[in-house]
């Protein structure tokens, strides 16, 4: 049983956001009717199809599917070669699976963008811009950076002239701009200017921005000096006439409030004090004489020990911890599960479950489950975990002679295992146990 495979052509190229194919032969070489999967692997796996991607083939015939790439013209996949395997997969045979392997060659394009932040700037002496060159291309690309105005009003300075930026990135530089001469008073003055990006590779690109130079003195200065200056006369003025005189009957006024609320607070404390000192002599009193009598004060009762569930004494118990390896036959029936179970537990022994730890090293296929004798606790995918653990505030309990077992459906092994079509993920338990 198994298949016979060729791959037409192994060595492609295509340009970023176009498509190239290739034809994958496939002939049954075995003797019973079979069902071949076929797909990609490898890095070009997400901008890859096959149709058909199933074909049924009789004993002795061939078929063949067609293997597309189209890689996005974005900067997600960098130029340059790639290569990649056609896997096809027999349904009657797993673990006689064929690979055809390959490289196919992305070209590269240029896509770069710059843009100023903000476009219009307002200074009095200096203006500050943000320069963003943006690689949208799928390769590196050396950049070289230039700034100028027409008029040559302004000082023009930019981080770094020269720069490398790789694909899918964006560089943020400042850029300064400082006109030349300045003014105390008068109009504002508009300097426009423009950045240009230069590659090796491609036209130049470039931004326009513009400088809004204003006048040194804000406008709203002398109106502002004159506001305060009468303001500062109408305080003054307020002061020395109305509010200095109320503010001093006020505080007079209100001193002699204070102490005399203080005076009567100090009346009322020590009346206060004096009361629980006279109870204070008459409970001391009582004491003595109940003492004298033989009197006697009951103890507390002291709590008894804490159960955690099952009414196991957490504190008391036994640790354990031990670790069920499974190693399950591959199968298509997603109802078909293989158990595994873990070493009786003592007679009359409660296990209390309190840490899980899952490991699927080989990045196997299928479903874990973990029950508690024919009920499921736990159900977990294989594909979605190489190592994951977990830990319970409310541990997991079995009673005695409750059965703790591992069941796994293994739908695809993963590397090596694919050779002998077998999953082999592992979980390890620990927690206390008790009578």
């Amino acid at each position: 049983m198994g298949a016979t495979t060729s791959l037409a052509g192994k060595e492609l190229s295509v340009a970023a956001g176009a498509t190239v194919s290739s034809t994958v032969q496939i002939r049954n070489s075995g003797t019973l009717v079979d069902q071949f999967t076929v797909d990609v692997v490898g890095e070009a796996v997400e901008w890859a199809r096959v149709e058909p991607d199933v074909i049924n083939l009789m004993p002795g015939t061939e078929g063949q599917a067609t293997v597309t790439f189209a890689p996005p013209r974005d900067s997600s996949v960098r130029a340059g070669v790639v290569p990649f395997g056609v896997r096809v997969i027999s349904r009657e045979d797993p673990s006689l699976s064929r690979v055809e392997e390959g490289t196919v060659q992305v070209e590269p394009f240029n896509d770069l963008q710059i843009e100023l932040v903000p476009k219009t700037s307002k200074c009095r002496r200096s203006a500050r811009h943000e320069l963003v060159v943006d690689n949208a291309g799928n390769y590196p690309i050396a950049v070289e950076l230039d700034a100028a105005d027409p008029e040559d009003e302004l000082k023009l300075d930019i981080d770094h002239r020269s720069l490398t930026i790789e694909p899918g990135t964006s560089a943020f530089l400042r850029l300064r701009a400082r006109p030349h001469d300045r003014f105390l008073r008068g109009q504002d003055k508009r300097h426009p200017f423009q950045v240009t990006a230069m590659t090796a590779e491609a036209a130049p690109v470039t931004a326009n921005g513009t400088v809004v130079q204003q006048q040194l003195l804000p406008k709203w200065l002398l109106p502002a000096l004159l506001a305060l200056l009468a303001l500062a006369i109408i305080a003054v003025t307020l002061w020395f006439t109305v509010l200095k005189p109320t503010l001093i009957s006020a505080a007079r006024d209100t001193a002699e409030q204070v102490v005399k609320e203080e005076q009567k607070k100090l009346s009322d404390k020590a009346d206060a004090a004096e009361a629980k000192a006279a109870k204070a002599e008459e409970r001391a009193a009582e004491a003595e004489k109940k003492v004298g009598e033989g009197g006697a004060v009951a103890a507390a009762n002291l709590p008894g020990p804490v159960t955690g569930p099952g009414g196991v004494d957490l504190a008391r118990g036994q640790a354990f911890d031990f670790r069920i390896t499974t190693d399950a036959v591959a199968t298509t029936d997603l109802n078909d599960f293989d158990g595994f179970t873990a070493d009786p537990l003592p007679d009359g022994k409660t296990l209390v479950v309190t840490d899980i730890v899952l490991q699927n090293p080989r990045g196997d296929s299928g479903t874990l489950r973990i029950l508690r004798g024919d009920q499921i606790l736990l159900e977990f995918g294989l594909s979605n975990f190489r190592d994951v653990d977990y830990h319970y505030l409310e541990p997991l309990t079995f009673a005695p002679g409750q059965q703790l077992k591992v069941e796994v459906n293994c739908a695809l092994p993963g590397a090596p295992e694919p050779a002998t079509g077998r999953c082999r993920p592992s979980v390890s338990f620990s927690g206390r146990m008790a009578g």
